[in-house]
């Protein structure tokens, strides 16, 4: 089963290719593939027929125990025939049906196969969570289909709504197999039907995954996605409508029937929207000129039909279901065939415009009227065999129950229903025979080309198969028989057969069929009567009132929300999270356990915190501001000192001092103080969202650690950090080894946050303006100091900075220095495993080394220590880091796990050595880079801005004198 998915979506992918190199001419080659796995299911038929179920298991997610599971019993079987064999048919009449300069043909014919794949792997599949993966892949690749002609705004907003509608369901459907799941304790779906749980979350599973089933089969009140995705390309609507997508509601109804028709709901929800949707869609087809509506509307009454019939759960309303479900396969395929082949060789479907078809394509004719006899329910055909025992389970229910709870009354207004929805379609169907081959007077004679003999053969080849099943009524209830006994027996022998005697079943046939062919003979004064009672009340409609509210609602609230102000966004983010999560704190605040402090030293580094933080805010002057700021950074690195964590204190150090070092630089460009501005009434507001935003972050790691009931996993981490991490930092260890995927993602994001930002100052290519000392002239008013020829001049300020601009102290500081940092810098990177340290700590350190001959030289010294372009730096970081995520599968370990291995170097004596050092130094390597490129943003590109805005000062100076 798996091996025929996964071909078909290998055909798929492939299929562009064909279609590119050999035209339409390859849609018959790729239909053998359905073709022969149609054949391969049908060596199955004995088995099945004898009640055996296949079954397939492959392992997929084994954390969430989620498995490729399939299981092909007689359901599975039937519906996957009717998957395969109608779309091994649909894709040899594509074949014909486009031409040679038909736009979208490759893409089209891999999203067809696509979708057979899907809908295949729909039906066979024995895990809930695999059936909702197939099942919203059908979802996706309808939407394709539906909206194969892109420039057609009819055809864009079909697939839209098709999408939105079957994906709303969708969702329901996910929710529903997960409660359904959890209370079986197995996502199996054939555990959970031999072992049907019970209870309100059952029940209430159980419902939400009908609302996906109705959804996905367009019953009322979501039929109306149905006709609009008629707006697809005829082989898509035959395909559609016949074999996939609509039916998955129905299988889904048919495989929970024997376990759960008995749970609450079920029967009033299916057979109530279905004897609706039945009738509804039946009078909407009534009131169509266009062939392919007629059909459309046509397909939303027979799902109505099927639903009610599968949804009443005993035997013999199952198998009718069963029939149905193929009877209206095999015809509505042929007669959406035809629809297709009429509009290719008419040029119109409007069957005001159509007249004498029959004489001039005879074979399509009587295919498509074999079609409609048996969607009528006319003998011999097989539409009649499964109506007519649809007729024999509604008279029993009616008259017996058969363990619905619906003898009487209920079930002869059920019963009564169901005739009124045959006269409709009986109606219908004479409709469309005579709207496409009847011999009518029309304004503009026809000019109907050629039909090849390739192009009706699919309609010709299933309307026969409609009268071999419906003379083979026997074997069809041998194969059927073992899915529908596994309901209880009803008052009679459920069966197929195109007798069962004289009875109201008859009789209800007999009904339908008079009483339809009297609405078809007097058609105008009953179009005249449907139109006086028509009204502009829909659900299309209000679904389009509901769409065009949410779209003005969106408009409305991005121009809130999305206004181009950054103190906007913030306030927004903020007030969210004060109100939404902060709004717990309510409930949770009274187990909070407060110890002020440990020693006193914490009270003062704490007091020293709060005073700086209230002075920053009371500064005037950005620089004090931003001083008094960096303060509390390193209040709090004095507080993991003396909580004992040296590591994330050495990191918060070093953050806190490259950060003062950019908004020292960015402030640069910037006013010296605040604005004098009055200050807004919205102060208040400011401060008040602060100090909320504050107590709420506050209140968060007060619960957070006051909520502890276990004991913490770091009593064992230091055990496991050496273990299995080789290591005896923990901080280190987690981020590289026990948490390493994390730490790759955020790398990740920390690159392209730090490229975004360096794009945003000034950094078009990071590599721009990278220049040598020896590549430069010399400053204006600068002496000339040669270099002796071989001789590189180290920290040469002289040569490139004004003498107003030096600091002789910072020079000589920075010679004695950068060597010991960037040396102290690789120390923490290798010892960062054992020691305070990592790459992240290495990083910033080896940037702050940068840093010191960036404002000692400027922004030429900075070159010549680090003439390369940044992001190579980053992009070699990141390759070292995903390096060390794939090295052990070649030694048959898993992704990022870690190899520890202990060798005797001489002088150097034990070494002990783990690959994720690899890792830290590709973090090493990244944050270096990313220092890099704001020392190039921030600081060289801000100088050129400045140095090229005094050159024009002077200019219009010197213009002006």
């Amino acid at each position: 089963m798996l091996f025929v998915i996964a071909a078909l979506f290998l055909l798929a992918a492939v299929c562009p290719w064909l279609l590119l190199r050999a035209g339409r001419r390859a849609f018959l080659p790729i239909a053998l593939v359905p073709l022969a796995g149609t054949v391969w299911l049908a060596t199955y038929a004995p088995s099945v027929a004898a009640g055996e179920v296949h079954t397939e298991v492959m392992t997929w997610v084994p954390a969430i125990g989620l498995e490729l599971a399939f299981a092909m019993g007689t359901l599975q079987w039937v519906l996957a025939m009717i998957v395969l064999g109608i779309g091994t048919v649909v894709l040899a009449y594509c074949r014909w049906y486009f031409h040679d300069d038909s736009a979208g043909v490759p893409r089209f014919a891999g999203v067809l196969v696509a979708f057979i794949a899907a809908m295949l792997g729909l039906v066979l599949a024995d895990d809930l969570l695999l059936l909702y993966v197939f099942w919203e892949l059908t979802t996706v690749f309808s939407f394709l289909l539906v909206g194969h002609d892109p420039t057609r705004r009819s055809a864009r907003q079909a697939a839209m709504q098709a999408l939105v509608v079957t994906t709303f369901g969708g969702l329901a459907m996910l929710v529903g197999a997960l409660a359904l799941g959890h209370a079986a304790g197995t996502m199996r779906i054939s555990e959970i039907l031999a072992d049907p749980p019970s209870g309100a979350l059952v029940t209430t599973g159980v419902l939400l995954l009908l609302v996906g089933a109705l959804t996905k089969s367009a019953l009322f009140p979501f039929h109306f996605w149905l006709p609009a995705a008629m707006a697809a390309p005829t082989p898509v609507s035959a395909y559609l409508h016949a074999a996939s997508m609509v039916k998955a509601g129905v299988y889904l109804v048919a495989l929970l029937a024997p376990a759960f028709a008995d749970v609450p709901g079920w029967r009033g929800t299916l057979v109530g929207l279905g004897l609706l949707t039945m009738i509804l869609g039946g009078l909407r087809a009534l009131r169509q000129n266009d062939l392919k509506l007629l059909l459309a509307f046509g397909t939303v009454s027979q799902l109505g039909f099927m639903v009610l019939v599968l949804g009443l759960g005993t035997r013999s309303a199952m198998l009718a279901g069963l029939g149905i479900v193929v009877a209206h396969a095999l015809f509505k395929a042929t007669l959406f065939l035809v629809v297709g082949l009429i509009d290719r060789t008419t040029g119109t479907r409007d069957l005001r415009k159509l007249t004498g078809l029959g004489r001039r394509m005879p074979w399509v004719a009587a295919a498509a009227t074999l079609a409609a006899a048996s969607m009528a329910g006319i003998p011999p055909l097989v539409g009649y065999v499964a109506k007519e025992s649809a007729f024999v389970a509604l008279v029993d229910v009616a008259e017996y129950g058969d363990g619905t709870g619906m003898q009487g009354m209920v079930g002869w207004l059920v019963l009564a229903g169901v005739v009124l929805g045959s006269v409709l379609t009986v109606a219908y169907s004479a409709r469309f025979v005579w709207g496409a081959f009847g011999n009518r007077t029309v304004a503009e004679e026809l000019d109907v080309t050629e039909v090849p003999v390739g192009f009706a053969a699919g309609p010709v080849v299933l309307a026969v198969l409609s009268v071999v099943a419906g003379l083979s009524g026997a074997w069809l209830t041998h194969v059927l028989a073992p899915h529908a006994d596994l309901l209880p027996a009803g008052a009679h022998e459920a069966e197929l057969s195109l007798w069962h005697g004289v009875g109201l079943p008859l009789l209800s046939t007999l009904v339908a069929l008079a009483l339809g062919a009297f609405l078809f003979v007097k058609r105008g004064p009953v179009a005249t009567f449907q139109g006086a009672l028509a009204l502009n009340i829909s659900v299309e409609n209000g679904y389009r009132a509901v769409m065009r509210g949410l779209d003005r609602f969106s408009v409305e609230l991005t121009a809130v929300v999305q206004r181009g102000s950054a103190a906007a966004y913030l306030g927004i983010t903020l007030v969210v999270v004060v109100l939404v999560p902060g709004s717990t704190l309510l409930t949770t605040y009274d187990i909070i356990d407060v110890r002020l402090w440990d020693t006193p030293a914490q009270a003062v580094v704490g007091g020293v915190m709060l005073l700086a933080a209230l002075m920053a805010v009371r500064s005037r002057r950005r620089l004090r501001a931003v001083l008094l700021a960096g303060a509390t950074g390193y209040g709090t690195a004095a507080l993991f000192v003396l909580q004992g964590a040296p590591d994330l204190a050495l990191t918060q150090a070093l953050v806190e001092t490259l950060t003062v070092v950019v908004f020292v630089l960015a402030l640069r460009r910037m006013p010296e103080y605040f604005t004098d501005r009055p200050l807004s009434a919205r102060r208040y507001w400011r401060v008040a969202l602060g100090a909320s935003v504050a107590l709420v972050s506050a209140g968060f790691m007060l619960v957070g650690a006051s909520a502890r009931v276990h004991e913490p996993v770091s009593a064992v981490l230091p055990r496991l950090a050496v273990e299995y991490g080789g290591g005896a930092n923990i901080v280190n260890v987690i981020l590289v080894d026990t948490r390493a995927w994390d730490t790759l993602g955020e790398i990740a994001v920390l690159v392209a946050a730090g490229t975004g930002v360096a794009s945003l100052i000034f950094l078009d290519v990071r590599g721009t303006g990278i220049r040598r000392v020896h590549e430069i002239p010399f400053p204006e008013g600068v002496p000339k100091q040669p270099t002796a020829p071989g001789r590189r001049v180290w920290l040469p300020a002289p040569r490139t900075m004004a003498p107003d601009k030096r600091s002789i102290i910072f020079e000589v500081i920075t010679r004695l220095l950068f060597h010991t940092i960037i040396v102290f810098s690789v120390y923490l990177l290798f010892a960062g495993h054992n020691a305070p340290g990592g790459g992240f700590a290495g990083g910033l350190t080896a940037g702050l080394a940068l840093v010191l001959r960036y404002l000692a030289g400027g922004r030429y010294e900075l070159d010549e220590a680090a003439p390369i372009d940044a992001g190579k730096v980053i992009g070699a970081g990141l390759a070292f880091a995903a390096l060390a995520a794939v090295i052990p599968l070649a030694f048959g370990g898993t992704v990022l796990q870690s190899a520890i291995l202990d060798v005797t170097v001489p002088v150097l004596g034990k070494v002990h050595l783990v690959s994720s050092a690899l890792f830290d130094v590709g973090v090493y390597l990244v944050v270096l880079g990313l220092v890099l490129d704001l020392l190039r943003g921030l600081g060289s590109q801000i100088d050129r801005q400045i140095v090229k805005v005094q050159r024009e000062a002077a200019v219009a100076e010197e213009v002006a004198r």
